[in-house]
């Protein structure tokens, strides 16, 4: 799951993004609202954590360029404001929720998994490639049923293979879906996180799931599985 966090308070941003990226979230933050419109233009995102009180744009007005070019980006609003009348201003606008400062992390990572469910419906929550298993609202991954430690790219790298299961996806693939660059110019990084993920997900199994496919790139699945 890829998260922007629009904040201008840095202490506040750095703490989020850390936090968020702690429980396998790729973070991006934006620190004014011009930065804001700019990064929803450019990139695409899952979820947006979106303060209304930012410079240079105001944030119910960022809110409503995200309305405009996404209807169902969940956007999970911040604010000292605590007036009803606000609230109620900012839900109509379109944000899915709404936390006030100042918060818990918990319950504000509660209230992202909770919007982000409701956007993914059930069926795609869980990828699952025999006993392996990825929650992507949760960032969570187990392997017949012991949980696995990933950093958020790793999760990335995962989660795209998984979307891909049986078919061979290539390096130019994998850098533009989950590096989202268009260059060649890491295509050893990308082997150096196969083997990351090899070694946390295969090693010790004797069944392994992430194959190389000779001149072309990586498949997870049976090695004998037909590529659909």
């Amino acid at each position: 799951m890829r998260m922007l966090i629009v904040e201008d308070d840095e202490a506040l941003s750095n703490f989020l993004r850390k936090s968020f990226e702690a429980v396998r979230y790729e973070t991006d933050v934006a620190a004014d609202g011009d930065r804001a419109r700019e990064m929803v233009q450019q990139n695409d995102y899952n979820v947006v954590i979106l303060d209304l009180g930012l410079p240079k744009a105001d944030g119910l007005e960022i809110l409503q360029h995200i309305r405009a070019r996404n209807s169902t980006l969940p956007v999970v609003a911040l604010t000292a404001r605590k007036e009803i009348e606000e609230r109620v201003k900012t839900l109509d606008l379109g944000a899915d929720d709404y936390v006030l400062k100042p918060f818990a992390f918990a319950e504000l990572s509660a209230r992202v998994r909770a919007v982000l469910r409701r956007a993914h419906p059930p069926s795609v929550q869980v990828l699952r490639v025999e006993d392996l298993e990825l929650n992507r609202v949760e960032r969570r991954v187990t392997r017949a049923g012991k949980e696995i430690d990933l950093t958020p790219k790793e999760t990335a790298l995962l989660e795209y293979l998984m979307q891909n299961e049986g078919r061979s996806v290539t390096r130019a693939m994998i850098i533009e879906n989950v590096w989202k660059m268009h260059t060649e110019a890491v295509t050893n990084v990308i082997d150096v996180y196969i083997n990351y993920l090899r070694k946390k997900i295969d090693e010790g199994y004797e069944t392994k799931l992430i194959h190389t496919v000779r001149g072309s790139g990586y498949r997870i699945g049976l090695k004998g599985q037909v590529a659909r």
